[in-house]
């Protein structure tokens, strides 16, 4: 064992202590020894250096470790090197020093000699620095000076060593606080300059000026940057104000003129600008509305010899109006040279045609240009056509075959003249299309009369020229017709027009423009009915006469129909209306029953549309009127009774005869039978038709035995028994919980309704529901899954009415009217506990919990015991105190197994049959096992435990009333014992064989405490930190203990012995 000295050592004596301790913690009487006075060491100095820059007016330090006790005055000097190598001294009796001038290109030494309290010297020791370095340009005092006033003017005093002022060099920023950081709060006014005089701008007010002085040495070498701050804020003392306005650009027709102007006096707001026009230079002048507020204007043509002026009010940004600034222009605007911009001819170079010059012209207001038109022949010669003058020229039968062109000379309204321009010619000219000059009709515009076209041609000659007739109705609508020159007026044409359009064609093939004419409104002919017909007459067949008119457009006509038995050869309208009946007034007849076997004539005056009539025209039938086909119509049948329908239907077709029933039988798939033996208009049910459809057939014979066509029924609704009904219901068994009710239903006592049940029923359904309360209104909720003849009764149930609602469904899917029954309130049954279990994992460490399902009305407070049961052994150890659903496991339960009983307790006191389980002998928690087993093997254990000598209630579980104690197990015996201290030897406070009555006690409350009964006068009370601790101590005990137990603790732990 080693100790190094130290200075708090010195002149003391050091004491040296050892203590025994055995391998158990035992310790022994302590022994020591003391050493001589200690002395102080031979004074030293180690690790000399000098701290700092050696640079001109830095100061530097010299340092060093000292050694050697207690240092003393210690002597420190400073020496300057010297040209011829040697040292100069320069300062003493100071750990600092300030570089000077002087000490520039020098190296300086410092000398460290180490004294301590006593005087004595040791050995010296030095340190030698870099070549002292010059010091670079710095600046002091330095100051801003003027007004911090916008436009005011400001310079920079200070003081430069290092470098001279006029070379050093000054940059101005602003900001917007007088407290600023770095460079980068400032915003830069100006480039860095010599200059130390600034004017304030107009950007700077609100803000403080910052000057930026950078000292420069004559070698060009920067010092540090020194920072100057103007005290007040920058205000403004100017009112707003122009201090230059100017319009640049040429006062000239088209051109575009310019404003500018320089503001002074804050910041500008919303100035005003302004152009003005002005017929004379003292005229105040009309604004320009469209320019107002713009700094351009465009001059245009109306502005032509006036002047122009533009207005600037300046406006600061706080409102404050300044004094207008006008510009005027010193020359009226003048106007442009006249020229074209564009000359182009518009036209087709065709005979006949006129061709148009059209220009744009610019250079103030137009005069009257001068316009050349000239043809050009295919050889070049060019001639200019007489008298063609204005800007247009209509082409002539003589200019075919040339090319024309123009040229025009801009002339300005003062008689200024532009340069003459010309276009390119266009051609060569060629004839005109082919026309039609006239064009009429003649002819009688009648209905039935006819028009012919007359039309004189023109232009070149006439090849296959086109004609076309039209009819024009009112309405603008019209209708080609086919025609050539004629043209046959018919009904249609009648209160029209006929347009004829004709199409001149050239030879070659070239067509003109179309000329077209129109007749006056083409007039009716005189009414006159040509011809009239009677088709076939057959009964109930509505006759449409077959006729003819003419003369304009038909109106209503007057119809007269008469019926006779004989067929008359004379027409004559007095011998029909003799000897025949009226029997109708309307162009349209239906003969009726009454009308078969006669004949029919028809008297028909034509009457124009106009009320104009003509002759009258009369018809007969070839043959009398002829009965219809016969026909059955509405046939259905009707459900008299609940066995017995009829069928019924409506006959057509002269007289009906013997006419033919039948009835069918149709099945769900569509197949149709003819019911043997039944041909009259009713029939009665058999079983054979349920589930199948019966249909009546109605076959119509007339009395002359013409038969007609089978006619059918819609099929009835489906044919079925007498619904299935139950008369009553009733419930089998006890109402109680738990028990099973079953539900008896019964039917009615006659025999039709034995019959479908016995024959017919498929399946019962039943549906059992739950009341709200026990009242006498009951509400009923269903029992969704309950839908079964029978119910189990539930605890829900108690005190509740059950409801079951019972139907009964035949084989057709039909469904009987619900019947119901109700039971008395459910009562409770007795109580009952089932599928009792105990849930835990089987160590001794765990948590086990009793787990059943109780029935039996609503459980009260029933008993529950936990009991241990030795393996192989009937008998049953209670444990004090344990009556809860959950149970904590403890090392006295390791090898036994839990048994819980459970007696269960209705809430009125009524108990049930008691009921247990039980689990699995308890194992030892693995973890602790480990320990346990390794500590057996061992066979002799010691562990270090607490004693509580004073176990009142309120000091027991303070751990400062606890002593240490030592717990020795081993094979034979166990010992506790109370170690030893510096003042007293260790003693044993109790000691046992594990003989009878020797046993290990737990608290059940305290799972750190246990108590050691060797006998009846002899017990301890020990304490460990942990549960974990206790059980292992516990265990290790009972393990070691196991020859005197009547049952081996180590086949309780599964350890082999």
């Amino acid at each position: 064992m080693e100790y190094q000295l130290t200075i708090d050592d010195i002149d003391s004596s050091l004491v040296f202590m050892y203590t025994p301790v055995t391998e158990e913690g035992v310790k022994g009487e302590p022994q020591c020894t003391m050493t001589d006075f200690v002395k102080a060491g031979t004074p030293s100095v180690s690790n000399v250096h000098v701290v700092g820059d050696t640079v001109e007016d830095n100061t530097i330090k010299g340092n060093g470790k000292y050694f050697g006790g207690k240092e003393g005055l210690s002597k420190f000097q400073w020496f300057r090197e010297k040209e011829n190598g040697g040292f100069l001294l320069v300062l003493s009796n100071s750990t600092q020093y300030t570089l000077t001038k002087e000490d520039v290109g020098w190296c300086l030494k410092f000398v460290y000699t180490p004294i301590n309290l006593e005087g004595q010297e040791g050995e010296v020791a030095f340190a030698i620095t870099e070549a002292v370095r010059k010091a670079p340009p710095k600046v002091f005092d330095l100051k801003i000076i003027g007004e911090a006033r916008e436009g005011s003017k400001v310079s920079v005093t200070a003081t430069v060593t290092g470098g001279t002022e006029a070379s050093s060099r000054v940059q101005w920023f602003k900001a917007s606080s007088s407290e600023f950081v770095n460079d980068h709060e400032l915003e830069a006014l100006c480039t860095s300059k010599v200059s130390k005089t600034f004017r304030i701008p107009l950007g700077a007010v609100g803000c403080y000026i910052v000057a930026k002085f950078t000292p420069v040495g004559p070698d060009g070498e920067m010092g540090a940057p020194a920072y100057a701050i103007l005290g007040d804020v920058v205000e403004t003392a100017l009112p707003p104000s122009l201090n230059f306005l100017t319009v640049t650009g040429e006062f000239s027709e088209d051109q575009m003129l310019t404003a500018s102007y320089g503001y002074v006096g804050g910041y500008e707001g919303n100035s005003l600008y302004s152009w003005y026009l002005h017929e004379t230079e003292d005229d105040e002048g009309s604004p320009l509305s469209e320019a107002s507020g713009l700094l351009q204007y465009h001059i245009k043509k109306e502005d032509v010899g006036k002047f122009v002026s533009f207005k600037c009010i300046p406006i600061r940004n706080d409102g404050i109006v300044g004094e207008p600034g006008v510009f005027m222009g010193n020359d009226r605007v003048t106007p442009g040279n006249p020229k074209l911009l564009s000359l182009e001819l518009n036209g087709e170079a065709i005979e006949g045609t006129t061709v148009v010059a059209n220009r744009r012209y610019w250079g103030g207001e137009e005069g009257d240009p001068v316009f050349r038109w000239v043809l050009t022949s295919s050889d070049g010669t060019r001639n200019e056509i007489d008298g063609a003058t204005s800007s247009s020229y209509s082409l002539k039968c003589d200019d075919i075959g040339f090319y024309v062109s123009v040229s025009c000379e801009p002339v300005r309204i003062d008689g200024v003249h532009g340069s003459l321009v010309s276009t390119e010619a266009i051609g060569p000219i060629i004839p005109g299309p082919p026309a039609c000059r006239s064009l009429d009709l003649a002819g009688s515009m009648l209905e039935g009369g006819r028009l012919t076209s007359h039309a004189e041609y023109t232009g070149g000659i006439k090849g296959n020229c086109i004609q076309q007739w039209f009819r024009l109705h009112d309405d603008g609508s019209k209708d080609e017709l086919i025609a050539d020159e004629c043209l046959d007026l018919v009904l249609a044409d009648v209160d029209c027009r006929i347009e004829v359009i004709f199409t001149p064609v050239r030879e070659d093939g070239v067509q003109g423009s179309p000329k077209s004419v129109s007749s006056d409104i083409i007039l009716p002919g005189e009414p006159k009915g040509v011809s009239l017909v009677i088709p076939e007459c057959i009964e109930d067949n509505e006759i449409s006469p077959i006729k003819a008119y003419f003369g304009g457009k038909e109106g209503t006509g007057k119809y007269t129909w008469f019926r006779t038995t004989e067929k008359l050869d004379n027409l004559e309208p007095e011998l029909v209306a003799s000897c025949s009946e009226v029997v109708g007034e309307t162009l349209l007849y239906k003969p009726s029953l009454v009308d078969v076997g006669f004949y029919l004539i028809l008297c028909w005056v034509p009457t124009r549309c106009d009320g104009k009539t003509g002759d009258p025209l009369m018809a007969i039938t070839d043959n009398p009127v002829m009965a219809a086909f016969p026909s059955v119509l509405d046939v259905n049948l009707k459900k008299t009774s609940s066995d017995l329908y009829s069928g019924v239907g409506i006959y057509y077709g002269g007289y009906e005869g013997s006419s033919l029933h039948k009835w069918y039988r149709e099945s769900s798939d569509g197949t149709r039978i003819c019911i043997d033996g039944a041909t009259s208009s009713t029939y009665e049910v058999a079983d054979a038709d349920y589930s199948c459809h019966l249909l009546f057939g109605y076959t119509p014979v007339c009395s002359d035995g013409v038969i007609g066509e089978e006619k059918f029924s819609e099929p009835s609704d489906i044919i079925f028994p007498e619904q299935l009904k139950i008369e009553t219901l009733s419930f089998k068994g006890n109402q109680v919980e738990r028990e099973t009710l079953a539900v008896v239903q019964q039917i009615p006592r006659n025999e039709t309704q034995e019959h479908i049940w016995g024959n017919y029923k498929k399946e019962i359904k039943y549906q059992w529901f739950a009341s709200n309360g026990s009242g006498v209104d009951l509400s009923f909720e269903p029992l969704a899954t309950e839908c079964s003849r029978s119910y189990t009764v539930r605890f829900e149930d108690i005190g509740r009415c059950l409801k079951c609602e019972c139907i009964v469904i035949d084989v057709f899917g039909r469904s009987s009217e619900s019947v119901s029954a109700v039971t008395s309130p459910i009562l409770p049954g007795i109580p009952k506990i089932e599928k009792l279990e105990i849930e835990g994992r089987g160590f001794h460490t765990n948590l086990y919990a009793v787990r059943g399902t109780y029935s039996g009305g609503k459980e009260g407070k029933s008993k529950i015991q936990w009991l241990r049961s030795m393996v192989g052994s009937p008998d049953l150890i209670s444990i004090p105190g344990e009556t809860g659903r959950m149970y904590e496991a403890n090392v006295d339960d390791v090898g036994y197994r839990l048994v819980a009983i459970y007696t269960p307790v209705r809430e009125d006191g009524v108990e049930g049959r008691p009921v247990s389980a039980s689990t699995e002998p308890i194992a030892v928690e693995p973890e602790i096992y480990k320990e346990v087993k390794q500590k057996l093997d061992d066979g002799s254990v010691k562990f270090e435990v607490l004693c509580d000598k004073d176990r009142t209630p309120k000091k027991a579980q303070v751990m400062g009333h606890l002593e240490r104690r030592i717990l020795e197990v081993n094979r034979k015996r166990i010992k506790v014992v109370k170690p030893g201290s510096k003042t007293s030897f260790a003693t044993t406070e109790a000691r046992g064989a594990y003989t009878p009555p020797f046993h290990v006690e737990l608290y059940r409350n305290d799972q750190h405490h246990f108590k050691i009964v060797v006998d009846g006068d002899n017990e301890v009370d020990l304490m460990v930190q942990t549960r974990h601790m206790r059980d292992l101590v516990i265990l290790v005990i009972r393990g070691l203990a196991q020859k005197f137990n009547s049952t081996s603790l180590n086949s309780l732990l599964r350890i082999e012995a």
